[in-house]
């Protein structure tokens, strides 16, 4: 057996380990560095998405999101600096990423859409809208759904994927609504007479705005009546009071303009064959 020179050895295992401790050592600091670095960055976007009055359900969310990015691109910087190859990492994040995704499909779509809303703001908590084949006032906006409060008080909940991916109609966006009404009068009545019965009614009504001016005019000539439109205007919040109590008084008025509001009327004519002889 030779001799054992423990010397060598120690200077052997000191040349081998001394690279690797101190790429140990360099990927803890830039672990700790780039830690502190993602809290600031955190900070800063947190305080940033507050001073431009983003929804606070989205402040959080967008923060927590630059965090764990920069994390990650740090974590990956520290496994290369002690030799660990990071392209197969890589490669088995992105596909369980991929798996994961089409997993959670309509969950990431819903979210998705939750995220525009927060971000474009269509419509805020409060709202009466419509979407998603549904309509209601709005109670909450959250990531994955929408909680509406329909008008008899039942709580509807939407996934956000059907309310970004439709038609939204938000009657509280604009500070008036326009009142659309229909009023059949006899063929028999003065057009002119019913017309001047209808701006009586508007004109005494203290809730219908004069700018724009109420439209009235003759819409159609229907089988059984003639069809005037009323249009007027008024404030969003007042909308179904006044439509409600116009229907009443538009119809007393014309009762007492000498109007009438026809039934459906149709004319049958019986022809009665003639027999011949048998």
């Amino acid at each position: 057996m030779g001799n054992f020179d423990l010397a060598e050895l120690t200077r052997n295992l000191v040349n081998i380990l001394t690279p690797w401790i101190l790429n140990v050592l360099g990927a803890l600091v830039v672990l700790w560095v780039g830690n502190r670095i993602a809290r600031w960055a955190r900070g800063v976007v947190h305080r940033a998405l507050e001073r431009a009055k983003v929804d606070d359900t989205l402040v959080p969310f967008v923060s927590s999101c630059v965090y764990y990015l920069i994390v990650a691109f740090v974590v990956v910087a520290a496994l290369g600096m002690i030799g660990i190859q990071t392209a197969s990492i890589i490669a088995v994040f992105a596909a369980a990423g991929l798996a994961v995704g089409l997993a959670l499909q309509g969950t990431l779509a819903n979210f998705a859409a939750g995220v525009m809303l927060l971000i474009f703001r269509p419509f805020r908590r409060g709202d009466a809208i419509e979407a998603g084949g549904v309509a209601g006032t709005v109670e909450a906006i959250s990531i994955f759904t929408t909680t509406l409060s329909s008008p008899d008080n039942v709580a509807i909940v939407v996934p956000n994927a059907g309310v970004w991916g439709q038609t939204i109609k938000n009657y509280a966006t604009n500070p008036t609504r326009r009142i659309d009404m229909a009023v059949n009068i006899a063929y028999a009545d003065n057009i002119q007479t019913a017309m001047d019965a209808i701006q009586r009614v508007l004109t005494a009504e203290q809730r219908v705005l004069q700018e724009p001016a109420p439209t009235i005019a003759v819409a159609e000539l229907g089988d059984s009546a003639v069809n005037i439109l009323v249009r007027p205007w008024c404030n969003r919040d007042l909308y179904w009071a006044l439509r409600w109590d116009l229907t009443r008084a538009i119809k007393e008025g014309l009762e007492r303009a000498g109007c009438t509001i026809p039934f459906p009327q149709r004319d049958v004519h019986l022809f009665q064959e003639s027999r011949q002889g048998a």
